[in-house]
């Protein structure tokens, strides 16, 4: 295999998790998109049992887990070789792929503002909808036959239309898992979002809009003009295609994909089944709180109450077990000692010296009067704060620093794709004035640096080409959208509607780079750079502090919801691109499942608002089920770019400083010291990312899942590696989608009145209640 086939640099397997905004990730272990804090659980193609973080993975480790058809595979810049004996397809745009995309981009959208408010983390369509979308369309092609519109042969292309069409479905979660609710805690909204849907579905087709044109351009440049150049390997798109193009082999290949089908149906179903039964019995099903149990077995008089009372307990969460397995043991361990830290230690050691206060939620009540919240938000600067608010500044600053210290270090890469940015731009100019019949010694002179040899040759004609009217149209469109919904539902001066747009694109230019290169999206950098920036463009201009937070987060949700959509639908390209799927077919299943989600994501976060009213006013409420993590990070960088006297501890900021600056060190340490023979001592390495969302997410359970989860998945890659190659991606994901589909039965029995908090018991609860 020739150096110029192959990439310089290794494939990295870390990827981030994002929060519910799609904005608050951190590295785990390289795999397919499933969910991010904020974001997406990834999933492993490939774990080395001896490497459980932080393992190099070339593309011959994402091969070994394929069919042999790979083996022919040697440049992944360009597309894979057709398969044999796989008839071609003339048209795999077809409405049964379509119809399955949209279905399960639907799921996958309910299941992630479910796991998006109670955890964070959301999770990617694409893997979902190309195993699932396999299983689906195999069926009906197997038992329709020639029947119109159902039956038919079904290919690979086919394939990677169907996950196109998930992916633009279940997109956009991030905005309703965290700028969206963020505004209505703030106030900044009417008391029912049902009054606000029509704002609520106009925002939503700026965000996902933008993304969708966005991404046509930004798929030729980065996957076909500088991909070789910039060694763009995108190795969870790359490792999806490979997934779709061995499911599709005769042999093996089918055979493993049903295995692997099996097991994500299975584990989707009983996840569901789970997650819907537990609520009419949660102390039994789901939470065990084993330090009440002790208290009540002790005659309720003994110290387990104070391990309740700092949320130390098991929550048997399909979900978190199922991300655990996916993301490492290096990952659940920084999520445990985050949590030590903040629940263990820090926690009790601020409210013992009295920096820090609790409330008592039973005074009157002999058995429960030591029963005590540490989780309060409210009542901020009129006393002292609760261990929650606290230690929410050191995790937000954690977040911030982590990301953009792992954004500043790709500098060289992200000034190479400048400048080569600038090369093909002064090219494309020059190549216009040429067709005209004029020159321009300067443009001639600029063009002329690009790297011929690198350019990769795109396999799709003129024809098959997104026209590029279809896109600048549709980008002018939407930001004359923008502009008139800005100006005339949230007082937004048409400067910052087009500022918003820019930004977008310029985030969204620096995600799909540094996601291309790295496997790992800055989200949460382009998340908190863009509340900042608009931050410092408010202040000063006399709004009022309301009007300036509405400016902040809706400005700020434009331009990081839109960098999220194009990252994700540039990934999708560059698996129709190894796949040889037409770019303006895949366009088009995109542009279906985007138009649906507009529609659809609203409507499933009204459902969880009126369902979950603690979600819009969590003051009112002494529990809610949702901790909605991300909220409460876009909340307060909102109140502290805006507010001009925040009422943050000063200790809580001494500390907040003195971690993230320990975060942007080891980040400058692990990137810059250990490399070459000292890079094997990176897995001892804490992820910073993974603490911080510890210090927001104040429930110790999820931290505890996700370690039992990595722990069954470093035993199983080690004792049964073919067999964990095999179906861990799969059971994983079906865990996940499966809880969060459960999550919204849940949230729709709570509407019609017959839920658990209605009908179920709360035996082995504390006080009774869950």
């Amino acid at each position: 295999m020739s150096d110029s086939k192959v990439p310089k640099e290794p494939i990295t397997n870390e990827k981030e998790i994002s929060s519910g905004d799609g904005s608050e990730p951190f590295a785990r272990p390289m795999a397919m998109a499933v969910p991010n804090m904020g974001g997406e659980v990834v999933v492993n193609t490939h774990i080395d049992p001896k490497a459980p973080y932080d393992e190099t993975v070339s593309i011959h480790s994402l091969k070994d887990d394929a069919d042999s058809e790979t083996e022919d595979i040697t440049d992944t810049f360009v597309p894979f070789p057709t398969l044999k004996g796989v008839p071609e397809e003339p048209n795999p745009l077809t409405t049964r792929s379509v119809v399955v995309g949209i279905i399960l981009g639907s799921l996958v959208n309910a299941s992630n503002v479910y796991l998006g408010l109670k955890t964070g983390f959301t999770f990617g369509a694409s893997m979902f909808g190309a195993i699932f979308g396999y299983g689906i369309v195999k069926l009906l092609s197997k038992y329709s036959g020639s029947l119109p519109i159902l039956g038919g042969e079904f290919g690979p292309q086919e394939n990677s239309i169907v996950q196109a069409a998930a992916t633009g479905a279940g997109g956009l979660s991030g905005l309703f898992v965290a700028a969206l609710p963020a505004m209505y805690q703030l106030e900044l909204l009417s008391d029912n979002p049902r009054d606000d849907f029509g704002r609520i579905i106009t925002l939503t087709l700026v965000c996902s809009f933008f993304g969708l044109f966005f991404a046509v351009p930004l798929r030729k440049f980065f996957i076909i003009q500088v991909s070789r150049e910039l060694r763009l390997i995108y190795p969870s798109s790359t490792a999806t295609a490979m997934t779709i193009r061995s499911m599709h082999a005769f042999g093996t290949g089918s055979l493993e994909a049903m295995k692997k089908l099996k097991a994500l149906l299975w584990t989707f179903g009983l996840a569901i089944v789970h997650r819907v039964v537990s609520y009419y019995a949660v102390g039994l099903l789901y939470d065990w709180h084993v330090f009440t149990w002790f208290f009540i077995w002790g005659n309720y008089n003994n110290l387990a109450i104070y391990g309740e009372n700092w949320g130390w307990m098991i929550e048997l969460t399909p979900a978190f077990i199922g991300s655990g397995m996916l993301i490492g043991l290096n990952v659940a361990w920084s999520m445990m000692a985050g949590t030590i830290i903040a629940w263990g230690l820090g926690g009790p050691l601020l409210v013992k010296y009295g920096v820090c206060v609790g409330t008592k939620l039973a005074e009157d009540d002999p058995h429960w009067s030591k029963y005590t919240s540490y989780y309060s938000l409210s009542d901020i600067g009129e006393a002292p704060p609760s261990p929650r608010y606290w230690f929410l500044w050191p995790g937000v600053m954690i977040m911030v620093c982590a990301s953009m210290a792992e954004l500043f270090i790709q500098y060289k890469t992200i000034w190479l794709g400048l400048k080569t940015a600038y090369t093909h731009g002064m090219g494309g100019i020059n190549n216009m004035l040429k067709k005209r019949g004029q020159n321009s010694a300067f443009l001639e002179k600029q063009s002329a640096r690009q790297l011929a040899e690198d350019h990769v040759e795109d396999f799709a004609t003129r024809e098959q080409q997104v026209p590029d009217w279809v896109w600048m149209l549709g980008l002018v469109v939407t930001i004359v959208v923008t502009c008139v919904i800005g100006a005339v539902q949230w007082k937004m001066h048409v400067g910052l509607s087009i500022f918003a747009s820019i930004l977008g694109f310029m985030f969204a230019f620096l995600c799909i780079q540094c996601s291309g290169a790295t496997d790992t999206n800055p989200l949460t950098a382009a998340a908190k750079a863009s509340q900042l920036i608009f931050g410092g463009v408010t202040s000063g201009q006399g709004f009022t502090i309301k009007h300036a937070q509405t400016l902040n987060l809706v400005a700020g949700g434009i331009a990081s919801g839109a960098a999220d959509m194009s990252t994700s639908l540039v990934s999708d390209f560059r698996v129709g691109f190894l796949l040889r799927t037409p770019p303006k077919l895949q366009f088009i299943s995109q542009a279906v499942g985007t138009f649906i989600a507009v529609f659809l994501a609203p409507g499933i976060f009204i459902v969880f608002m009126a369902a979950y009213p603690c979600l819009l006013r969590p003051d009112e409420f002494e529990k809610c089920p949702f901790t909605a993590p991300s909220v409460s990070a876009w909340r307060a960088v909102a109140e502290a770019v805006t507010q001009p006297d925040l009422p943050i501890p000063r200790s809580s900021a001494i500390f907040a400083c003195v971690m993230g600056g320990a975060s942007f060190v080891q980040a400058v340490i692990r990137h810059f010291y250990l490399v070459g023979p000292r890079e094997k001592w990176r897995v001892f390495l804490p992820n910073w990312m993974a603490m911080a969302i510890s210090f927001v997410v104040p429930q110790t359970y999820y931290a505890i899942a996700a370690v039992i989860g990595a722990t069954i998945s470093h035993f199983w890659a080690k004792k049964w590696p073919k067999n964990f190659a095999v179906y861990c991606y799969a059971v994983a994901a079906g865990m996940i989608a499966g809880e969060g589909m459960g999550g919204f039965i849940g949230a729709c029995l709570e509407l019609g009145g017959v839920s658990g908090s209605t009908y179920g018991t709360g035996i082995a609860c504390p006080m009774g209640s869950c």
